[in-house]
């Protein structure tokens, strides 16, 4: 079976008959459809989303979109791991574009990204909606 078996039943059963040209024009529009729909990022915004997917990632960027700024010390309290284990989701937040760090001293302070904070938002928004 080829891979347009299928869509050619499918416009054969929306358009009452088919042929190759139909085949070969829905087939463009669906090309159109994927460059439309950036999917050749997809992998770059999974990976951003996987990060996301981890409860204390999660936590860490929510406290850090609400607060201006905190030190890995003052989040380690909040999120009940390690300062260890808190640096390291850090870190896969950083790398991922969602926070900010800076170095002031011997201390290190990080902040949501706008990223991080659209993101969230998006997020209490469609389910601020669905409720």
């Amino acid at each position: 079976m080829s891979e347009t078996d299928r869509l050619r039943r499918l416009l054969a059963d929306e358009l009452g008959d088919c042929c190759a040209a139909d085949v070969e024009g829905r087939l463009d529009e669906l090309r159109a459809l994927e460059r439309e729909a950036s999917v050749e990022r997809a992998d770059e915004d999974v990976r951003v989303l996987s990060v996301l997917g981890d409860g204390t990632r999660y936590r860490l960027v929510r406290l850090l979109a609400a607060a201006d700024e905190l030190c890995v010390c003052e989040l380690a309290p909040l999120v009940d791991v390690s300062e260890s284990a808190v640096s390291h989701a850090l870190a896969d937040l950083a790398d991922a574009g969602l926070i900010d760090r800076r170095k002031a001293g011997k201390w290190r302070y990080y902040r949501a990204t706008d990223r991080a904070r659209a993101l969230l938002s998006a997020l209490d928004d469609t389910r601020e909606g669905a409720a």
